[in-house]
């Protein structure tokens, strides 16, 4: 094999909030070296979710921390190169767990999906074809339930998983409202995901701001976020309303849990129901997601954009500049 190096993003302490370069190290081994049974990925691009910085908490969270000195966890799209399984072939091109490093030894049950046609690009299998789409897709269609003529307001509306939520909420005849930090993310809202009004929650009154953009108040709520933003748009919910938790992004620590205004009395009066999700409850439905999204993305109707960081070098500091906001767009690492 032309490369014998691994290089690999461990994680070398246990960060209290967001995760910061200081908390990975990057380093060089030798190939893993596979057993039977299971195949050695190439990858391609690692994919960076704000979810990771719930995998790296020492606080109780749905999944099982990363442990110190492993390989960071994350989704990662590539091509296997070796495969002592009669399943798997060299040349399949392939997305699953597969952390941050060059090459992955792991079990086929590591494997998401295997990916037969070039169009969408590969990259896409880690965004709107990945778990950021499907996410958005059982999130707003099985919690949030909207229907046509309905006011849809998204949270993070031009992050990988609200845009795509907005999109879907017009596909099926709603009014999207999304709310972005900053003009230019607002107004990539309105431009290249079609939002009928998106709001700058950074600049003015936010409650203002709701009114004026869902003059018949908010059906669905599609919340990534938590906090202040969440606190102004419970006033405005509608009888009957549905809000969906996503992510609780503005939140820096629930150690201890962080109080504030209390959401009973919305709920109650409106009758209003509020859910989370988490995809992987989905897991034995991913294809049932994939094939309605490709179909949307290769009609034209969803579309998506990347922000891409060339070299695994970049690891370390992109969950921090995730939070940051310096994104637009899925963000990503190509390492090959």
């Amino acid at each position: 094999m032309k490369n014998d190096v691994n290089r690999q993003v461990l994680l070398r302490a246990r960060p209290t909030g967001i995760p910061q370069a200081e908390h990975f190290e990057v380093v060089e081994r030798p190939l893993p070296v596979l057993t039977d049974g299971q195949v050695l990925v190439r990858n391609s691009y690692l994919s960076v979710e704000p979810a990771m910085r719930g995998w790296v908490s020492a606080v109780a969270n749905y999944s099982e921390p990363v442990p110190l000195g492993g390989v960071m966890r994350s989704l990662a799209a590539g091509r296997i190169v070796e495969s002592r399984h009669p399943d798997w072939q060299p040349g399949d091109v392939v997305v699953g767990m597969f952390g941050w490093q060059d090459f992955a030894a792991v079990d086929p049950d590591a494997i998401q999906t295997k990916v037969t046609s070039a169009e969408p690009p590969l990259s896409a299998w880690l965004g709107v074809l990945g778990l950021n789409g499907l996410t958005a897709y059982f999130g707003l269609l099985d919690v949030g339930q909207p229907r046509a003529g309905e006011t849809v307001v998204v949270s993070t509306a031009a992050g990988s998983v609200g845009s795509c939520v907005g999109q879907i909420a017009k596909i099926k005849g709603c009014r999207s409202v999304g709310i972005a930090g900053g003009p230019t993310k607002a107004e990539l809202c309105r431009d290249a995901f079609g939002y009928d009004a998106a709001i700058d929650y950074k600049q003015g009154d936010l409650d203002a701001a709701l009114t004026a953009a869902c003059p018949n108040g908010i059906d669905v709520y599609f919340d990534n976020t938590a906090g202040a933003i969440s606190d102004a748009v419970m006033k405005h919910l509608t009888v009957g309303a549905r809000v969906v938790i996503c992510g609780t992004a503005s939140v820096s620590s629930w150690d201890p849990v962080p109080l504030g205004p209390r959401v009973e009395r919305h709920l109650l009066v409106k009758r209003a129901r509020m859910q989370g999700i988490l995809i992987f409850d989905y897991a034995n439905r991913y294809d049932e997601g994939r094939v309605a999204l490709a179909q949307w993305v290769r009609e034209g109707r969803l579309r998506y954009r990347e922000d891409i960081l060339d070299g695994i070098d970049k690891a370390p500091d992109a969950i921090a500049s995730l939070y940051r906001g310096e994104n637009l767009g899925k963000r990503l690492i190509r390492i090959a």
